[in-house]
Protein backbone atom coordinates (compact mmCIF):
# COMPACT_ATOMS: atom_id res chain seq x y z
CA UNK A 1 0.00 0.00 0.00
CA UNK A 2 1.51 3.29 -1.02
CA UNK A 3 1.41 6.46 1.02
CA UNK A 4 -1.52 8.01 -0.83
CA UNK A 5 -3.66 4.88 -0.48
CA UNK A 6 -2.86 4.71 3.21
CA UNK A 7 -3.92 8.34 3.73
CA UNK A 8 -7.16 7.69 1.87
CA UNK A 9 -7.89 4.61 3.98
CA UNK A 10 -7.19 6.48 7.22
CA UNK A 11 -9.38 9.37 6.12
CA UNK A 12 -12.24 7.04 5.20
CA UNK A 13 -11.95 5.28 8.57
CA UNK A 14 -12.05 8.57 10.47
CA UNK A 15 -15.11 9.78 8.56
CA UNK A 16 -17.16 6.61 9.01
CA UNK A 17 -20.34 6.96 11.01
CA UNK A 18 -20.97 4.87 14.07
CA UNK A 19 -24.00 2.59 14.19
CA UNK A 20 -25.59 2.83 17.64
CA UNK A 21 -27.71 -0.16 18.48
CA UNK A 22 -28.98 -2.93 20.70
CA UNK A 23 -27.47 -6.41 20.75
CA UNK A 24 -28.16 -9.75 22.42
CA UNK A 25 -26.05 -12.68 23.56
CA UNK A 26 -27.78 -16.06 23.85
CA UNK A 27 -26.59 -19.17 25.63
CA UNK A 28 -27.20 -22.25 23.51
CA UNK A 29 -27.32 -24.62 26.50
CA UNK A 30 -29.31 -22.65 29.08
CA UNK A 31 -31.30 -20.36 26.79
CA UNK A 32 -30.35 -17.34 28.90
CA UNK A 33 -30.30 -14.00 27.08
CA UNK A 34 -28.31 -10.85 27.83
CA UNK A 35 -29.19 -7.55 26.16
CA UNK A 36 -26.92 -4.54 25.92
CA UNK A 37 -26.60 -1.24 24.12
CA UNK A 38 -23.57 0.16 22.34
CA UNK A 39 -22.71 3.42 20.61
CA UNK A 40 -21.25 1.29 17.78
CA UNK A 41 -22.59 -2.26 17.47
CA UNK A 42 -19.99 -3.11 14.83
CA UNK A 43 -17.27 -3.08 17.49
CA UNK A 44 -18.99 -4.34 20.64
CA UNK A 45 -18.71 -8.07 19.83
CA UNK A 46 -14.91 -7.97 19.87
CA UNK A 47 -14.90 -6.05 23.15
CA UNK A 48 -17.23 -8.55 24.82
CA UNK A 49 -15.28 -11.56 23.56
CA UNK A 50 -12.01 -10.01 24.74
CA UNK A 51 -13.30 -9.51 28.29
CA UNK A 52 -14.85 -12.99 28.38
CA UNK A 53 -11.64 -14.64 27.19
CA UNK A 54 -9.70 -12.88 29.92
CA UNK A 55 -12.27 -13.68 32.61
CA UNK A 56 -12.89 -10.02 33.34
CA UNK A 57 -16.44 -9.40 32.12
CA UNK A 58 -18.48 -7.46 34.68
CA UNK A 59 -21.60 -9.64 34.20
CA UNK A 60 -20.71 -12.63 36.36
CA UNK A 61 -23.59 -14.76 35.06
CA UNK A 62 -22.44 -14.20 31.47
CA UNK A 63 -18.86 -15.01 32.47
CA UNK A 64 -20.11 -18.25 34.08
CA UNK A 65 -22.03 -19.16 30.91
CA UNK A 66 -18.87 -18.50 28.90
CA UNK A 67 -16.87 -20.76 31.21
CA UNK A 68 -19.38 -23.56 30.68
CA UNK A 69 -20.20 -23.15 26.99
CA UNK A 70 -17.22 -21.36 25.47
CA UNK A 71 -17.42 -19.12 22.43
CA UNK A 72 -19.38 -21.67 20.40
CA UNK A 73 -22.11 -21.77 23.04
CA UNK A 74 -22.85 -18.04 22.97
CA UNK A 75 -24.60 -16.49 20.00
CA UNK A 76 -24.34 -12.78 19.20
CA UNK A 77 -27.01 -10.89 17.30
CA UNK A 78 -27.78 -7.25 16.60
CA UNK A 79 -31.40 -6.62 17.49
CA UNK A 80 -31.82 -3.03 16.38
CA UNK A 81 -29.71 -0.24 14.88
CA UNK A 82 -30.51 3.44 15.23
CA UNK A 83 -31.24 5.23 11.97
CA UNK A 84 -29.38 8.54 12.38
CA UNK A 85 -30.88 10.11 9.26
CA UNK A 86 -28.89 12.66 7.32
CA UNK A 87 -27.15 14.27 10.29
CA UNK A 88 -25.37 12.69 13.20
CA UNK A 89 -27.69 13.02 16.22
CA UNK A 90 -26.56 14.74 19.40
CA UNK A 91 -24.91 12.41 21.94
CA UNK A 92 -27.74 12.83 24.47
CA UNK A 93 -30.28 11.76 21.82
CA UNK A 94 -28.28 8.60 21.11
CA UNK A 95 -27.91 7.84 24.83
CA UNK A 96 -31.63 8.30 25.51
CA UNK A 97 -32.55 6.13 22.52
CA UNK A 98 -30.13 3.38 23.60
CA UNK A 99 -31.51 3.33 27.16
CA UNK A 100 -35.13 3.20 26.01
CA UNK A 101 -34.61 0.53 23.36
CA UNK A 102 -32.42 -1.63 25.61
CA UNK A 103 -35.14 -1.56 28.28
CA UNK A 104 -37.73 -2.50 25.65
CA UNK A 105 -35.72 -5.47 24.37
CA UNK A 106 -34.91 -6.67 27.89
CA UNK A 107 -38.63 -6.72 28.67
CA UNK A 108 -39.55 -8.45 25.41
CA UNK A 109 -36.85 -11.13 25.70
CA UNK A 110 -36.90 -11.36 29.52
CA UNK A 111 -33.16 -10.80 29.36
CA UNK A 112 -30.39 -9.95 31.78
CA UNK A 113 -28.78 -6.51 31.43
CA UNK A 114 -25.22 -6.01 30.25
Amino acid sequence: MNRQDRKAAISAWKERRSAAGIYALRSATTGAVWVGAAPDVRTIRNRILFTLRHGSHRARDLQAAWAGDGEAGLGFEVLEVMDPGEETPAPYVVTDWLKARAAHWRAVLKAHPL
